[in-house]
């Protein structure tokens, strides 16, 4: 994302719990609609439980937390959940049918205007998802279908 002067920033540390996924999805999504990505919301917060979900199964270490950043500037809005475990990159697949996991991150490039992940300053990874913003109300929506009489 270019850098622009942040219009709004959160963020938080989350146990490495399952615990911790619906709380973050909550948050982001309440997070979201406040910054004006209502109609985005849900898949924001879908992408944060995937991501999240991730970061617990793969990136976790025993009493490390993981940090869940959200933050909207004039180019967008941007998630980041950072783990400590850097050696562990997330690789895209295809799930075979039946499967009950792999499908996270075809989920996350679905939802995401575009993702990727970056090695964080010391020890671990971030894993990013980012969306453009959203166009101001009635400003690239379909035209409405209007009745006719026949």
């Amino acid at each position: 994302m270019p850098t622009h002067p942040l219009l709004h920033e959160d963020q938080l540390d989350y146990t490495p719990t399952t615990r911790s996924v619906p709380l973050a999805r909550q948050r982001v999504a309440r997070l979201a609609v406040e910054w004006g990505y209502r109609a985005r919301a849900d898949d924001i917060a879908v992408v944060a439980s995937e991501v999240l979900t991730n970061a617990l199964l793969h990136g976790s270490l025993r009493d490390r937390l993981i940090r869940v950043r959200l933050a909207a500037d004039a180019a967008g809005l941007r998630i980041e959940v950072s783990d400590p475990r850097g050696e562990r990159l997330p690789e895209a697949r295809d799930a075979c049918h039946g499967e009950q996991f792999g499908r996270g991150l075809a989920i996350v490039g679905a939802l995401a205007d575009k993702w990727g992940v970056c090695p964080r300053g010391g020890v671990g990874k971030t894993v990013w998802a980012e969306w453009e913003p959203v166009p101001a109300s009635g400003a690239g929506a379909p035209p409405a279908l209007s009745e006719t009489s026949g």
